[in-house]
């Protein structure tokens, strides 16, 4: 009952004018932004960072808050409407989506969808209410060894989620690293990776390499390689579903909320794999299979509350064990560290009122999204005929403004644009973003938990190994590493067999008739 009495505590800071305001703020950005293609939840705060550190650290979470789940709300419109998903975990719903779209059913599919958002968002907060406090009272026994064996758990499944091959998330990790690692060390104060640069002592504003990754190295790509000319479907009625379609609707709405909630709390989870499961599971189960690839409901409904609890879900790791799961997760972490805070067992203890009062926010803006995405479905959709090339350059401007106004030197301005290269050199490479902001903000707290183990076991590696917990999560990362490699190998091989199988028919010829 304690939860419930906090939870209520925090909804009456949250509906105090001030929050509604900026919760409302928020939710209208992140709608926008993840309407438009390119534009996400985690480049739109990291933007923000430098023009909010003036703000007072509950308005600017819950502003931040709303934008992470209204990325999530307009990420579906993108994916209907145009085709181009605007989320990574929304590509699922352009499957059946811009079908719908293609025959005039996008505005019963965007209904769908922003119902379907709304029931899981709500039910994955109710989740986070819930298991964060159970979560965060059992990481309070956590040592530096176990904080040592869960950060490589977490680098090793950040690497394998958030890239398309385990080398790749590697490299972004550490080059993420690294930046980290710039500056005084604070045990033996030597400087590292400065280079006799006196701008490079204090190290690397997380914040300016947060900008640059994300705002400045997608503007650049964009540049590189054009901002495209896809056709958007247009919205011809009113975003309603009719009986036949909340029949269908409401039990995918569930089952995608089953699945995207527990996957999405998991240190290796995220909003992919949820969405795509159910997917799969509304096609299994569907008893119009037929419609499937050609515009079936369910694809939409499912996969859109698996996306949207798992978003509620990924919170989970971020609060309780400060692990982001998820590109926004780690730029929101950037924010909780830009005010001093830090996720993880404490968080709870030592900032209650601030976090109850984010938590009852995300209710709140569960709300205020439905009734910003149904009736205004049309302006929304409107925002796709914004040519791309204006909404990068405003990007561009801001990600300098901010990054000035924040740090107030030149320095910081050769940083950021040194960093946004090197960041569209990632593009070009197919480098993944979000390890590097994981590896960036995770890889000094590693080092750190890592010297205290070391110290309290007098330089004795067994130290690590000293815990069942340490073992299994060891025992996790060796899994995570192995499997993705067993699995390749696998297919590598079944391919090769069916190639060499299928000349040996050829030269066999056709089996002979049967004799009659």
């Amino acid at each position: 009952m304690t939860e419930i009495s906090a939870l209520i505590d925090g909804f009456g800071a949250a509906l105090s004018p001030v929050n509604l305001l900026w919760a409302l703020l928020g939710v209208t950005i992140g709608t926008a932004v993840g309407v438009l293609p390119g534009i996400g939840p985690a480049l739109t705060v990291a933007l923000l960072l430098p023009l909010t550190f003036r703000l007072d650290p509950a308005a600017s979470l819950i502003m931040f808050a709303g934008i992470y789940y209204g990325g999530m709300y307009g990420g579906s419109t993108t994916s209907i409407l145009l085709n181009t998903p605007g989320e990574s975990a929304s590509m699922v719903s352009a499957l059946e989506g811009n079908k719908m779209a293609r025959a005039g059913r996008g505005a019963a599919a965007l209904a769908a969808a922003a119902i379907g958002s709304f029931v899981a968002g709500t039910i994955g907060t109710v989740g986070l209410t819930f298991l964060a406090p159970v979560v965060a009272d059992f990481a309070v026994g956590f040592g530096p060894p176990e904080y040592v064996a869960l950060m490589a758990l977490a680098f090793v499944t950040v690497s394998a989620l958030l890239g398309r091959s385990i080398l790749r998330g590697a490299a972004s990790l550490l080059i993420g690293v690294t930046i980290g690692l710039v500056g005084i060390d604070q045990q033996s104060g030597d400087a590292r990776l400065a280079f006799g640069l006196p701008s490079l002592l204090d190290g690397i504003d997380v914040v300016v390499v947060v900008v640059a990754l994300f705002a400045l190295g997608e503007t650049f790509s964009r540049l590189m390689h054009g901002t495209g000319g896809e056709t958007v479907e247009p919205v011809r009625d009113r975003a309603v579903l009719s009986r036949s379609d909340w029949r269908r609707s409401w039990p995918a709405w569930l089952r995608g909320s089953a699945l995207g909630f527990p996957i999405g709390s998991l240190p290796a989870g995220g909003a992919e794999v949820p969405t795509f499961l159910s997917y799969s599971v509304e096609k299994r189960l569907s008893k119009r299979r037929e419609e499937f690839g050609h515009g079936a409901i369910e694809g939409v409904a499912g996969p859109e509350a698996a996306n949207n609890a798992a978003a509620a879900g990924v919170l989970v790791p971020l609060l309780t064990i400060g692990l982001p799961t998820s590109a926004t997760a780690a730029v929101i972490l950037t924010a909780f560290q830009s005010y001093g805070l830090q996720p993880g067992p404490q968080l709870f203890s030592e900032s209650g009122p601030l976090l109850w009062t984010l938590i009852a926010s995300l209710y709140i803006g569960n709300v205020m999204l439905l009734v910003l995405n149904l009736p205004l479905v049309r302006m929304w959709a409107r925002l796709l005929t914004i040519p791309a090339y204006a909404i990068y350059a405003a990007v561009l401007v801001f990600a300098t403004l901010g990054t000035f106004a924040s740090g107030g030197t030149t320095a910081d301005l050769l940083i950021l644009y040194a960093l946004g290269l090197l960041a569209l050199l990632m593009h070009a490479a197919d480098v993944p973003i979000a390890p590097a902001v994981v590896g960036l903000i995770l890889g000094p707290l590693l080092e750190q938990e890592l010297r205290r183990a070391l110290a309290l076991s007098q330089g004795d590696p067994m130290i690590l190994v000293s815990s069942p917990l340490t073992v299994v999560l060891w025992v996790l990362m060796a899994l995570a590493l192995a499997l993705p490699l067993v699995a390749k190998t696998v297919r590598r091989d079944v391919g090769r067999t069916a190639a060499e199988e299928e000349p040996e028919q050829e030269a066999a010829g056709p089996p002979p008739a049967p004799r009659a």
